[in-house]
């Protein structure tokens, strides 16, 4: 379970970290760029993959 933590988290890291960079402005080319609903959009599913990952980390401690 840890794994799927991990791995689903860090691509929710990616992808939120790109719609929140394609919705600022500041990574162009695509029909998001400049939306603040994609900004917004982004971060949630940055900090929703952030959390996972910390969850993740912290069920490997337990483990051990």
């Amino acid at each position: 379970m840890r794994w799927v933590l991990l791995i689903l988290g860090g691509l929710m890291v990616v992808v939120g970290g790109t719609w929140l960079l394609q919705g600022v402005g500041i990574l162009p080319g695509s029909f998001m760029t400049g939306q603040a609903f994609w900004a917004v959009v982004g971060a949630v599913v940055l900090v929703a993959g952030a959390a996972l990952c910390s969850a993740g980390v912290r069920a490997g401690r337990r483990r051990r």
